[in-house]
């Protein structure tokens, strides 16, 4: 269950986003560490810390980490917009990197 995966991951209290840069470093998406999309900057900062950028690998453990929301995503195209990210570094083969915005 994604709760349980959330709970094995590193704390984020220092983060208050995280962008995603593409490979010419333009920022293509900015996640905040606020309800709703805290848990994606957990998930999207530990696939950083373990695979050094969003690699099409680490997208894949990223599905793994969702768990029940990976099936709910795949069934309801836009409806997880984080986890159609990974859908879609995993389809194109495509790196994003992150770039920490830190709370004050």
């Amino acid at each position: 269950m994604f709760a349980d995966n959330l709970k094995k991951l590193p704390g984020i209290s220092h983060l208050a986003a995280i962008n995603l840069l593409d490979a010419d470093g333009n920022a293509v998406a900015l996640l905040e560490n606020k309800p709703g999309s805290a848990g994606s900057v957990a998930v999207y900062n530990h696939l950083a810390q373990t695979y050094g950028a969003i690699t099409p690998q680490a997208a894949q453990k990223g599905l793994e980490i969702y768990a029940e929301h990976t099936d709910d995503a795949r069934a309801h195209p836009g409806k997880h917009p984080n986890i159609d990210r990974l859908l879609q570094i995993i389809e194109t083969g495509i790196t994003l990197r992150i770039k920490h915005v830190f709370a004050e």
